[in-house]
Parts: C-alpha cells; sequence; structure tokens
C-alpha cells in the first residue's frame, strides 16, 4: 500500500497538499488543471521534490529520502532517453547503471525489447526511433527494473489517438504481468477511462484522495466539472 499521510509541498507562493492511500496493484489516474500540481505530486512520491510537512510510506515503511533507493520506476515526458546510448544501452540502465551487463543481462535486455515489440532494434540510437517506438524503449526499461510502484508523467501526450491507445493497452498488460502499483498523469480524461480503476484529482492545492474512476465520472466534483468543461 502507497500512502501519503499529511503531505505538503510548498514551491514559493505555490503548495499542493495531499492525504491519502493507494491499494496495492491498484491503476491510478492523476488528473486535474495545468499547473495544479499533478507533475509535482509525482515527483514528490518518486523523491524528486521535498516535502514541507508529512511522510510517504510503502507498505508502512517510510521511503528513503534517496530517490534511486526507492521502490519506484517513473517514466517522464520526454521518456528520459540518453541520445547517445543505443535502445538497449538505454534499456540496460535498468539492471545496472554503469551498463556492465552480463551476457545474462544482455539476454534479458533482449527479451525486454521483444516483449514491447522492439525485437532487433538494440543496436539503434533514439534519433531513429519513432515516437511509439521511443515510449516502448522507455517501458522495456521499466519492465527490466520490475519495481512495485510505476509512475507515468504524460510520457504518451505526444502521440496520436491510436498509437496512445496501443500505448496504454500495453501499460495495462504491463502492470497485469508485475502486479505493479500505477500512477498515471495526464491531461485526457479518456486515458483515465481506458486504464484507470481510479482517479487523483489534483486542484485548487490539493490532491484528493483516489475515487473510483466510473463513479467520478458519473457524479463529478465541481473542480472535475470545471476542468471538463461540462
Amino acid at each position: 500500500m502507497l500512502s501519503v499521510e499529511a503531505a505538503q509541498v510548498v514551491l514559493d507562493d505555490f503548495s499542493l497538499s495531499a492525504d491519502f492511500t493507494i491499494t496495492k496493484g491498484a491503476r491510478v489516474a492523476v488528473l486535474g488543471p495545468s499547473g495544479a500540481g499533478k507533475s509535482t505530486l509525482l515527483a514528490a512520491i518518486a523523491g524528486f521534490q521535498d516535502l514541507a510537512t508529512g511522510r510517504i510510506l510503502w507498505n508502512g515503511e517510510p521511503l528513503p529520502d534517496d530517490p534511486a533507493k526507492r521502490p519506484i520506476s517513473m517514466v517522464f515526458q520526454d521518456n528520459n532517453l540518453f541520445p547517445h546510448l543505443s535502445v538497449a544501452q538505454n534499456v540496460g540502465l535498468g539492471l545496472r547503471p554503469d551498463l556492465k551487463l552480463t551476457s545474462q543481462d544482455r539476454e534479458r535486455v533482449e527479451t525486454a525489447l521483444s516483449r514491447v515489440g522492439l525485437m532487433g532494434m538494440g543496436a539503434r540510437k533514439p534519433a531513429q526511433l519513432s515516437g511509439g517506438q521511443i515510449a516502448r524503449v522507455a517501458l522495456a526499461r521499466v519492465l527490466l527494473r520490475n519495481k512495485p510502484i510505476l509512475l507515468l508523467d504524460e510520457p504518451f501526450s505526444a502521440l496520436g489517438p491510436a498509437l496512445k491507445a496501443e500505448m496504454l493497452d500495453l501499460v495495462r498488460e504491463l502492470v497485469t504481468e508485475t502486479d505493479a502499483t500505477l500512477l498515471m498523469v495526464s491531461h485526457d480524461p479518456q486515458d483515465a477511462r481506458a486504464l484507470a480503476d481510479q482517479v487523483v484529482l489534483v486542484a485548487e492545492g490539493w490532491a484528493h484522495a483516489p475515487q473510483p474512476t466510473a463513479e467520478l465520472f458519473d457524479s463529478p466534483p465541481d473542480a472535475l466539472r470545471d476542468y471538463l468543461g461540462g
């Protein structure tokens, strides 16, 4: 279980508060207006943003201060690939940051690339890939890291509708296989409908407790209604 206890982030004149729990294996969309603090929430959970107050726990234990030691994989909007490294090397970072890969490690990299539909593309550089293929590389690295929490910060926002739907299907398959707990920031409510069983609404300085997706859209609070324009 992921617990965010009386947490607050303060950045100049901006603040975001949160107090909620997310059950293990849940698929949660994080929705809200631009600038409301969706990415800030994920950064705090990942350890890249300090808390002014409160704490964040996993299975009852406070998360380490060092982001690298948290049981988390995070994919950013730019998919955080290194342009000078090959596809296989970018994925291999999920196993060994020094890229001193054993033959078994390299086999695992190839298996992960095959799993996300990139068999035979390990030698390519990111610049030689399409947007959808770049997203698949990032997901292959996530698959290799096999962490219990997966944070996605709009990694598919630049993709067209059909390709984004394909990526969401792949994410659903991967989190089902690994039983990972997913939090995904999106500006598109349809992403939540397609993938998430719960929604965290971020608005007016609060990251609200998760609500079942269907119930939230059937009877949206004022903040969500304003965001949706309905």
